[in-house]
């Protein structure tokens, strides 16, 4: 999961406190996966959540967590990437498009005691329509605005005008709810975690609280930070976060609709490196562990580690941002930059086995691949002659890049950092780094266009083209900078053909425009490792980066 609008995650092992890691034996659990009290998993996560509102978030490590505890009206299948149900057992769209009507599960009950119904799911929709403030920064409410556009009363002249038009409870189980205008992002953006359903209640009370700040400096309202307010439908309920020892705990809801979880308790714990993560498997203090470095996946696997695979639906790219710095405006610069890097010796060094540089902003995966696009090959040569023609000697870029994160994407983002500041370096260019903690310092700067160059990527939310390329250039995005009629009026036509066979192929020329305006350089996609102790009956791993942990139990 990934950023957008903005269109719009370390060297010390650490050891878990006595009573975290425990073993068990499928005797202590019963068919419906019951277990002991003393039952819990323990995973060690790249980086910490930035809220416990999935609404509020656009990253993985928050949505990792929240995704537990929080379901959406559609799902999507266990290990792929097809839409299914989820609150709502069936869904259809209006022949335009505009309408979605959801026939909803019966008997489904919320963490504190609500029960689901169409009135509760329209709740929610018009709580995020109505969001005012520093809600409607986009670094904040990036998913809706995505999905949804902007909101009742938009308070900024760069926020989108308003998709979603109004929910309504048709009878108990089944809201409707409509929009100005087919979209492409629906209904695959029923399934995402940012929209998913929370107990009245629960709204009830986020409605007496503020975010605060703009720009890199907000504050989340305090339900968002510590366990106790928000409450979903999900097969565990988030019971405690300790930040102090970057660790959320959650437990099993034996009142969950569907099959229990086979855990008692669940447990996320940041381990900053992907060696302590690593370290820690091995020492048995965690029971498993995502984003596996390349170099590591054999020698676990040897020593009886399962460590599974992942089909690839990420894209890397190095961003650019042309108001944070005008010299980004000059296209020779821009193109001067992609010239300079080296992707092929990222693939091979950095990359896992079956990593593949990126021609466009999309993996070959995806419906609307071309191939087409211009490509921008490594010539030093030609580097520095297109910065002569801009007029440009030894110009300076600043450059930030995240700390503390392991992203699907990008496995050691500070080894990738050093990487291209090489290559740009042998071009002529001057390169200043910034480096940031990745949660929230990067992820706000990035998004609200706070740096010039800045390593980024994506891991498809739903299957289809628009949630990537449209994620980024449908529109105005701060995180880019840029206003290019070519690129958005292709995005445009895309984003609004409701025929899928047509929309793949202006897909394939809007990636030709894109690569032609050259907003930023496409680097690679990669298939990510994810890693279970021994004695692990793992859940089924998902190319979305989508796993349920309720899946997962002890042999």
């Amino acid at each position: 999961m990934r950023i957008r609008k903005s269109r719009a995650a370390r060297a010390v092992v650490v050891t878990l406190a006595m009573g975290l890691a425990v073993t068990s034996c499928a005797s202590d659990r019963d068919e419906g996966g019951k277990g002991e009290a003393g039952d819990t998993f323990i995973f060690g996560a790249a980086g910490d959540p930035g809220s416990l509102d999935p609404a509020l978030a656009s990253d993985g490590e928050t949505f990792r967590v929240t995704r537990q505890a929080f379901e959406a009206l559609i799902e999507h299948e266990p290990g792929g990437s097809q839409l299914v149900g989820g609150l709502a057992e069936s869904w259809e769209g209006s022949e335009d498009g505009t309408e979605w009507t959801f026939k909803l599960r019966k008997d489904v009950e919320f963490h504190d005691g609500e029960k689901l119904t169409a009135e509760a799911v329209c709740k929610n929709y018009d709580h995020w329509f109505n969001w005012s403030g520093t809600y409607q920064n986009s670094a904040v409410s990036y998913y809706w605005q995505t999905i949804m556009g902007g909101f009742k009363k938009n308070e900024d002249k760069e926020t989108p005008e308003a998709n979603y038009v109004s929910c309504t409870a048709e009878d108990e189980l089944t809201p409707v709810i409509k929009v100005k205008e087919a979209t492409a992002n629906l209904p695959g953006g029923f399934s995402l975690q940012a929209l998913a359903i929370h107990s009245p209640k629960a709204i009830d009370a986020y409605a007496k609280e503020e975010a605060k700040g703009e720009g890199d400096a907000i504050t989340y309202p305090k339900y968002s930070q510590e366990a106790g307010t928000v409450a979903g439908t999900g097969p565990f309920k988030i019971s405690k976060w300790n930040k102090g020892n970057k660790e959320i705990t959650l437990e099993r809801f034996d009142d969950y609709w569907g099959k229990k979880a086979g855990v008692e308790k669940l447990v996320f714990r940041t381990l900053d490196t992907e060696e302590g993560r690593r370290q820690a498997l091995q020492a048995g203090d965690i029971h498993g562990y995502d984003l596996v470095a390349p170099a590591d996946v054999k020698t676990l696997e040897k020593d009886g580690f399962q460590v599974p695979t992942r089909d690839v639906f990420n894209i890397f790219y190095l961003g650019f941002n042309q108001e944070n710095n005008k010299l980004l405006k000059k296209k020779e610069v821009r193109e001067a930059i992609a010239h300079a890097i080296d992707r092929d010796n990222i693939v091979e060094t950095q990359l896992p086995e079956g990593g593949v540089k990126a021609s466009q902003f999309m993996p070959d995966t995806v419906a609307g691949y071309s191939g087409d696009v211009k490509v921008y090959e490594q010539d030093v040569e030609k580097s520095k002659e297109l910065l002569a023609d801009a007029g440009e000697k030894n110009p300076t870029l600043d450059f930030c890049y995240p700390t503390e994160v392991t992203r699907p994407y990008m496995p050691a983002p500070a080894d990738m950092f050093e990487l291209m500041k090489t290559d740009l370096q042998k071009a002529g260019f001057k390169v200043k780094p910034r480096a940031m903690k990745w949660n929230p310092d990067y992820l706000d700067s990035v998004q609200n266009g706070k740096c010039s160059l800045y390593l980024m990527g994506w891991t498809g939310d739903f299957n289809d083209g628009y949630n990537f390329i449209g994620t980024w250039f449908g529109g105005y995005d701060k995180q880019w900078g840029f206003k290019d009629d070519k690129v958005f009026d292709a995005m445009k036509a895309a984003s609004s053909e409701p025929d899928a066979e047509k929309r793949t192929e202006l897909y394939k020329k809007a990636n030709e425009v894109i690569m032609d305006f050259l907003p930023g350089l496409p680097i690679s996609s990669s298939p990510p490792s994810i890693a279970f102790a021994k004695d692990v009956n793992p859940p089924k791993v998902s190319p979305l980066t989508q796993e349920n942990f309720a899946e997962v139990s002890f042999k």
